[in-house]
């Protein structure tokens, strides 16, 4: 990757706000007009997306099915002619407002590996990150998906959980997946607590989870509201408080 392109992934348990704090990081990423941004929904559910609401075209695992019934019906065989169609089909699918840039992978429907499709994407994707400052990867739970589908190397790896076991027990297991099986190379490791009462929360849950923690957000009607509501975060007042948090933290890992 560029070395001025840095890049952020979050992940962690399913329904402990990964995604609104996504969303409030591009929200508040979009307000530096020096920046530009690519916001990758890499989660099957496009939850990015519609917490910022963006209209969703074309997915690249549209493009990703499409190819493959063409090499499945011999059509398209030509490298250069490939190479060229998901160069063209992949800015078709990037929808771009200001200085932000969406991105949705969606879900694979098609069986089988198909290596090939899933690497010249990928390499295609990257390539496509240069042109941006930051990249922000809402992924799924588990951090293999970003390194099969999405990117080799991430600068800033982070974890959402809120205060349950069960989500400080997935924080704690893609930190092994990360570290010991090398699912994803990165340069930093951290989580963000989401969802807590007090100070208590987050002292208490330091001693029991393995990676450090960046910062955190009290349980918050406001976000309750946009989430409930199908409001687009990009409205969500700069004054409150958990985006203030957010930049804040979003400044400490000097982006």
């Amino acid at each position: 990757m560029d070395k001025k392109t840095k890049s952020i992934a979050l992940c962690g348990k399913g329904g402990v706000g990964k995604t609104s704090v996504a969303a409030l990081m591009v929200k508040n990423l979009a307000k530096r007009k020096d920046l530009k941004i690519l916001a990758i929904d890499a989660d099957p559910s496009v939850g990015l997306c519609t917490a910022l609401g963006i209209q969703v075209k074309k997915t690249v695992d549209n493009i990703r099915n499409d190819l493959i019934r063409s090499i499945k019906k011999r059509e398209k065989t030509d490298k250069d002619a490939t190479l060229n169609m998901l160069d063209y089909e992949l800015f078709d699918a990037l929808t771009e407002i200001n200085n932000v840039g969406f991105l949705a992978i969606g879900r694979p429907e098609s069986e089988g590996c198909f290596c090939k499709v899933n690497s010249l994407l990928k390499d295609i994707i990257q390539d496509l990150a240069k042109s941006f400052d930051v990249v922000l990867i809402d992924g799924e739970a588990g951090v293999e998906q970003i390194n099969r589908r999405v990117m080799k190397t991430i600068d800033h790896l982070i974890m959402i959980s809120d205060t349950s076991a069960k989500g400080i027990n997935v924080v704690n297991t893609i930190k092994h997946l990360a570290q010991d099986n090398k699912a994803v190379d990165y340069k930093s490791m951290g989580m963000i607590l989401n969802r807590v009462r007090d100070e208590n929360d987050v002292q208490s849950i330091r001693k029991n989870v393995l990676v450090d923690v960046l910062g955190w957000l009290h349980e918050d009607e406001l976000i309750r509201d946009f989430d409930f509501h199908g409001k687009s975060f990009f409205d969500f007042p700069d004054d409150a408080g958990a985006c203030k948090i957010v930049n804040q933290i979003i400044r400490n890992l000097q982006i």
